[in-house]
């Protein structure tokens, strides 16, 4: 097939980690795949408005991110000169085009049929505060094929939308990049998060959860990683070991130094990040969201609890913190077994018959052609 995914403008983000694994996969399995990323440009009142949550103004830029997922690959990047939207001249004909964001989702929407049968690849419910949710809404509800990352997605857009022709293709790990040998627990007690400012990952509820674990664990040892230095909006708690933009190496010797990770996220489409500590034999207390939701399972693998019980992540920790080092072995075994099944190959294979799904659909007259 001729494949083509949509991006936005280039960052490192888990998304565009997934569309770039995705990529390369496909394009070892004999597929014609083209990544489209458009410029920078001048950020839209959108971009200002999501980063001013991070508590930066975003500047002008044209520079190709340095750690970008979109180097040495094994398909074809299209970089535009020139900001969204995308437009047919920016798009080679092909069999199916991805959009991978509820905004490229409108661009695709408008693309030729030559373009390919129309596939939304949805990673997260994106209606945050900081977009207009109409639009946004207006998007999930149009006739484009949806692919989803999770059971809790797929539910929800599902629930929400009335569309229930969705294909299913959960993120993987690389088990030869994240993994971890038997261990015992750590000779202090220790906890890992990924940090964020975006209000849906939570990270402020983590962190209150990890000062009321603090109350009682004084010594407690917290270790963090994330993309930006941390802001004055959300501090880290006071000797907090931060790690910003780790190359992946480092990233698996952070989970596999932590008794214990925590996710707060309110809204996750999946959450990469605890499956990747699981990988690395970490128990994961989360909240009920995303990935989590279906995979964490309390008492056997961690702690799942509520959206918004800090309370409750605080008791989470604390149980997974005091358990025998036996007793402890058997949750860290159990998730990794958890996070063993499965592979991005699989995943692959996955998508790949869900693309041939929405080829299908196309010729039946089941998906928008053209909203221009």
């Amino acid at each position: 097939m001729r494949i083509t995914f949509i991006c936005g403008a280039e960052r490192p983000s888990g998304g565009q980690r997934v569309i770039a694994i995705y990529a390369n996969e496909l394009s070892r399995r004999g597929h014609d795949v083209t990544v489209v990323l458009p410029s920078h440009g001048f950020p839209t009142l959108w971009e200002h408005a999501r980063h001013l949550t991070k508590n930066r103004w975003l500047h002008y830029s044209k520079r190709v991110q340095t750690n970008s997922f979109f180097t040495k690959t094994t398909f074809t990047v299209r970089r535009l000169n020139h900001p969204g939207p995308v437009t047919d001249r920016d798009v080679p004909d092909a069999d199916v085009v991805i959009a991978s964001w509820w905004e490229v989702a409108e661009w695709v929407a408008a693309l030729s049929s030559s373009k390919g049968a129309k596939v939304h690849f949805i990673q997260g419910h994106e209606t945050y505060d900081y977009l207009p949710r109409a639009r946004v809404e207006a998007i999930y509800r149009l006739s484009l094929h949806k692919i989803v990352i999770s059971q809790w997605l797929k539910r929800v857009v599902g629930t929400l939308y009335g569309d229930h022709t969705i294909d299913l293709v959960p993120n993987s790990v690389d088990r030869a990049q994240f993994f971890a040998p038997i261990r015992r627990k750590q000779p202090v007690s220790s906890v890992g998060l990924l940090y964020s400012t975006s209000h849906t990952k939570g990270t402020d509820a983590a962190l209150s959860a990890l000062q009321l674990v603090r109350l009682k664990i004084p010594n407690l040892r917290i270790l963090s990683f994330g993309f930006f230095r941390p802001s004055n909006k959300i501090p880290l708690l006071t000797g907090t070991e931060y790690f910003c933009s780790p190359p992946q190496e480092q990233i698996r010797s952070i989970y596999s130094h932590c008794d214990a990770w925590i996710t707060a996220s309110r809204q996750e489409g999946f959450n990469l990040t605890a499956l990747e500590a699981m990988a690395c034999r970490a128990p994961v207390t989360a909240t009920a969201t995303g990935w989590p939701a279906d995979a964490v399972v309390t008492g056997f693998n961690g702690v799942l609890v509520d959206v918004e019980d800090v309370r409750a992540l605080a008791e989470g920790i604390e149980w997974t913190l005091s358990r025998t080092d036996a007793e402890w072995q058997r949750l860290s075994a159990n998730a990794y077994a958890t996070a063993s099944s499965g592979s991005w190959e699989e995943s692959t294979l996955l998508l790949e018959q869900a693309l041939v799904h929405a080829c299908e659909r196309a010729k039946r007259g089941e998906l928008l052609v053209s909203r221009s």
